[in-house]
């Protein structure tokens, strides 16, 4: 019989402007991550390869007591889906497009989303339930929480998260799939909140 499935998603850390690693606020975001997941019974850290998420997710899992931590490609940073115009509103057609051509090049995207929710979503096999964090990027938070909504593949657009924000979404057989927290920050003091997100949407 399968089980409910409890998939914690974080954003990375506050990156270096190289994107070599994490900030000093960076650091400090994913310790304070950390202290409040140490209490969930997690037994696995997913995170993309990139520094800024490995770093993440290494400074969260010594939080975390026998929890594994692996790479995955499908933790990356891609775009998970590229609308055509058709599938779009009229009204913000031209800015989303505009936004989404500085991001050519990844081919691999559609691919490495459906392993994504292959790999991570739905009700767990077995008769335990399953607590798993994935460290990842805005996007794939984005492509996850619209997936668990059985929103239209473009409505990740426009879904922001802050570093070391905390979402969680719950896989319960015979229910909904339900988006428990979204771009949560409780963890995180006023001078750490909102980085990761435009200037205009810092409050």
């Amino acid at each position: 019989m399968p089980s409910t499935r409890y998939l914690y998603l974080a954003r990375h850390g506050e990156a270096r402007p190289d994107e070599t690693g994490l900030s000093t606020g960076g650091r400090r975001q994913a310790e304070l991550l950390g202290g409040r997941l140490a209490t969930r019974p997690i037994t696995a850290v997913h995170h993309s390869p990139l520094p800024r998420a490995a770093e993440t997710a290494r400074l969260v899992a010594a939080h975390l007591p026998g929890a594994t931590l692996q790479a995955c490609d499908a933790a990356g940073d891609y775009v998970p889906h590229r609308p055509a115009r058709s599938e779009l509103p009229a009204d913000c057609a031209e800015y989303l497009l505009g936004f989404l051509a500085g991001s050519e090049g990844q081919a691999d995207g559609p691919r490495l989303a459906r392993e994504a929710v292959d790999r991570f979503t739905g009700p767990a096999p077995g008769d335990s339930e399953l607590h798993e964090l994935l460290v990842t990027h805005n996007f794939l938070i984005a492509w996850l929480v619209r997936h668990a909504l059985d929103a239209p593949a473009w409505r990740w657009l426009g879904l922001n998260h802050g570093n070391a924000s905390l979402t969680v979404i719950r896989w319960t057989p015979g229910r909904p799939a339900a988006v428990l927290v979204r771009n949560d920050m409780r963890h995180l003091p006023d001078e750490l909140c909102w980085t990761g997100f435009p200037p205009e949407a810092r409050v």
